[in-house]
């Protein structure tokens, strides 16, 4: 065990988080969203019996997001006709507002197949339990600056 590291961290997604560069992404993916196969090049980390918001939250206070792009976060955009809730978004937003001054401004969307198109460049994927629809996040690491 380590002082200071969330305990929903293990060594796996820890490991991976540090060896993250400025600019390399990572999705964290429900359990709908094709992991393995998007991810047939990245690593794939699972956490089956979570949900994103508390790996989320556990990330967000390890990792800044990259202060050099106006947009680090990406959702998947609903598909049209689909009227799924997507209240987790309104969550993932608080979760952005308790660690970054930019808050909501640092989300974009994307139509679903570009986001499987970026998702598949990502530098990791971790498939989650999550069941929320349109629960899939990517976030692009920015870099530790001064006494962060």
């Amino acid at each position: 065990m380590l002082k200071g590291i969330p305990g929903i961290i293990g060594p796996e997604l820890l490991k991976t988080l540090c060896e993250m560069g400025h600019g390399d992404c990572i999705v964290f993916a429900d359990n709908n969203f094709p992991a393995e196969s998007v991810g047939k090049n990245s690593k794939v980390i699972r956490m089956d019996g979570h949900g994103i918001p508390e790996i989320l939250d556990a990330v967000l206070s390890l990792i800044p997001l990259d202060q050099y792009e106006e947009k680090p976060v990406t959702l998947m955009e609903r598909c049209e006709g689909d009227n799924v809730d997507v209240s987790i978004w309104n969550t993932y937003e608080e979760l952005l507002v308790k660690y970054e001054e930019r808050g909501a401004a640092l989300v974009q969307k994307l139509e679903r197949f570009e986001f499987y198109e970026q998702a598949k460049k990502a530098y990791a994927v971790v498939a989650t339990g999550e069941t929320g629809r349109y629960a899939n996040i990517i976030l692009q690491k920015g870099c530790i600056i001064g006494n962060d």
